[in-house]
């Protein structure tokens, strides 16, 4: 059951979607001071809510709770599904270095920077990269991309998916067979029809998107979701907008930072339960994301003390 129909007022509903609360289970076990503190209500009402999304769950048998318990797996099951973990290449030798092999699937991972840094280039590599035939070394997918700004340029998107179908030829080691299939596959045209664009342009479109994106992905299993993530200028710097709140700062499992060095982009490690604190240069050119250009810098690793 989502959080839209719980018989709560309308204003707390909307705090706890913005909070990231969408459905029962993501309220049931939270404190009730920690709900207060983060709808910014009183300790009362959010005693409230929670009674209320009880009592919701025992009417349904606590069928959601069930289908949680039944889902559990075995650390060996956890471990075995992360060794074959697959990878979205960024286009950049070591961008991916610093990632171990590239944005890692099945993991949320938060990309962050000041504008004009290459946040959308980067976001429109991945929804190109991503298609890659399984043929080819890729994952044959395809990509959602929820743009909140309006940066999204499909001519962009063409030109990088002809520079990514150039690059895939002129790396063959060895010549390859094509069916007539996959020669479809590889054209910049078919890359752009497995873009699946919705502009957003307003809070409550936002949320309808994402309420309706369970069921998107029940019709499209095979896509790789995007979200734009932008900066915000206080105290005269910009600072990565956490626009989510401070409990979608906790759902990402990686957070990468995009930043200048001098005339060079480079690309931070500042979040993640296994990679060690990284960084590596990279660039945007014409073809999209690529290596830096000077190739004397390579990633200088900063793993933590601890």
């Amino acid at each position: 059951m989502e959080v839209s129909a719980l018989p709560v007022a309308s204003s707390h509903k909307e705090k706890l979607i913005s909070a990231g609360y969408t459905t029962l289970l993501s309220i049931i076990g939270v404190s009730a001071s920690r709900l207060a503190q983060e709808l910014i209500i009183p300790h009362c009402e959010a005693m409230d809510i929670i009674k209320i999304t009880l009592n919701c769950s025992r009417a349904m048998g606590l069928e959601g709770t069930h289908a949680l318990l039944k889902g559990a797996r075995t650390a060996w099951e956890m471990l075995s599904d992360e060794q074959n973990l697959k990878h979205i290449s960024t286009g950049c030798e070591d961008f991916d270095g610093i990632l171990g092999g590239g944005i890692h699937c099945g993991e949320v991972t938060e990309v962050g920077g000041v504008p004009g840094i290459g946040k959308t280039q980067l976001g429109i590599q991945l929804a190109v990269n991503v298609q890659i035939p399984v043929s080819y070394g890729g994952l044959g997918a395809k990509a959602i991309y929820i743009d909140t700004e309006g940066s999204f340029m499909p001519e962009r998107a063409y030109q990088i998916a002809e520079a990514c179908i150039m690059d895939i030829w002129e790396n063959l080691v060895f010549p390859h067979k094509d069916n007539k299939d996959c020669q479809e596959r590889m054209q910049p045209d078919h890359f752009l029809s497995n873009i699946l664009y919705f502009r957003i342009c307003s809070y409550t479109e936002q949320i309808a998107v994402i309420n309706y994106l369970d069921k998107f992905l029940e019709e499209h299993k095979d896509v790789l979701l995007l979200n734009h993530v932008t900066a915000k200028h206080t105290e005269g710097q910009f600072q990565l907008t956490l626009a989510l709140g401070d409990t979608w700062s906790h759902s990402c499992t990686n957070r990468i930072i995009l930043y200048w060095d001098g005339d060079e982009r480079h690309a931070r490690i500042e979040k993640s339960p296994y990679l060690p604190s990284a960084s590596a240069p990279f660039s945007v050119t014409n073809k999209g994301i690529r290596d830096a250009v000077s190739h004397c810098k390579r990633a200088r690793m900063m793993y933590n003390r601890y």
